[in-house]
C-alpha cells in the first residue's frame, strides 16, 4: 500500500466528521493505537476519548476525516483548533500507515490552521516523531505525561520556517 502508484491511485477526500461517522472513527481510534502500542489497553480507554473528543469539538476543535476510495472508508483523522493551532489527535488507520493518509491529514490541518500548529507527541514514538519532523515540526520542548505515564515532547511547525521544507 506505500508505493507511490497505490497513493495515487486512492480517490481521497478530506471533510468534517459527521454523527454517522462516530462508530468508524472509534475503531480507527483503537485500532491505530493498539497497532503503535499493543501494551496498552486502549479499549478502556475508550470512553476517555469519546468523553475527549466531544469536549474538544464544543470548544471548537475540528475533526477532519480522511475518506479514501468508493464507496468511502475512513483512513484516518485528525482533531485541530483552527484558532489556537493545537493539534490533539491525529490517527490512521493501520492498513493505511505509509500510504499519505497522514500526511494528506497534516495538510487539512495546515490548512485550518494556517499560523502554525503545536501538538504533543509521547517521546518514545518513534514514527510519528519522524513523521513529524519530516513536514517540518520542529521540538520545542517537554509535553505533559501522557495518561500512559510516557513521556512526550511538544513539537511545532510555523509556516515560512527554515525548519519547514515546504
Amino acid at each position: 500500500m506505500s508505493d507511490g502508484a497505490t497513493e495515487a491511485a486512492r480517490a481521497r477526500r478530506v471533510g468534517r466528521r459527521a454523527a454517522t461517522d462516530t462508530p468508524a472513527l472509534m475503531e480507527l481510534w483503537l485500532a491505530s493505537w493498539r497497532a503503535t502500542y499493543a501494551d496498552i489497553d486502549f479499549d478502556a480507554r475508550l470512553e476517555w476519548f469519546k468523553a475527549r473528543l466531544a469536549a474538544l469539538e464544543a470548544g471548537g476543535a475540528l475533526t477532519l476525516c480522511l475518506y479514501e476510495d468508493a464507496p468511502a472508508v475512513l483512513a484516518g483523522f485528525v482533531v485541530i483548533h483552527p484558532e489556537t493551532g493545537w493539534l490533539d489527535q491525529l490517527c490512521v488507520h493501520p492498513n493505511c500507515f505509509g500510504a499519505g493518509a497522514a500526511r494528506a491529514l497534516i495538510e487539512a490541518a495546515r490548512q485550518a490552521s494556517p499560523d502554525g500548529i503545536r501538538l504533543d507527541v509521547n517521546a518514545d514514538n518513534t514514527r510519528a516523531r519522524r513523521f513529524y519532523e519530516r513536514e517540518g515540526f520542529s521540538l520545542v520542548g517537554a509535553g505533559a505525561i501522557s495518561c500512559s505515564g510516557r513521556a512526550t515532547v511538544v513539537l511545532e511547525w510555523r509556516p515560512n520556517c527554515p525548519a519547514d521544507g515546504k
